[in-house]
């Protein structure tokens, strides 16, 4: 299974090949919030999760959620993942509690996925 870590600019499409790859039109992703970076594909987010862990983010940094590549991106972003569940660090659910976590890997994607192509 491909996992991709985009550390600059890539396209909607370059996503959609990933998705191919497991679930048709949506990825599973990790975002590290501190390092701005965002990993995608695999078919568990733990396993993203791991390979972002193995170049060097911190296990606080990272928040899992999915991308729907199949139409407006402000319908594109689902913040639901098992590594979100950390009651440790204020979130007690699979989803991401934290409006500024939410607006923060939010604005990473708007960063680094061009939309349009």
């Amino acid at each position: 299974m491909i996992i991709k870590i985009i550390h600059s600019r890539t396209t909607r499409s370059e996503l959609q090949k990933l998705a191919e790859e497991t679930f048709g039109e949506m990825v599973k992703a990790v975002a590290d919030i501190r390092r701005g970076v965002i990993a995608v594909g695999g078919e568990l987010h733990t396993e993203t999760r791991d390979k972002l862990l193995a170049e060097g983010s911190q296990a606080q940094d990272l928040w899992g959620f999915n991308i729907y590549l199949d139409g407006a991106f402000d319908d594109a972003l689902e913040f639901s993942s098992q590594i979100n569940l950390r009651p440790a660090d204020h979130n007690a659910s699979l989803q991401v509690k934290s409006p500024e976590v939410r607006v923060l890997v939010r604005d990473l994607v708007i960063r680094l996925v061009d939309w349009e192509h």
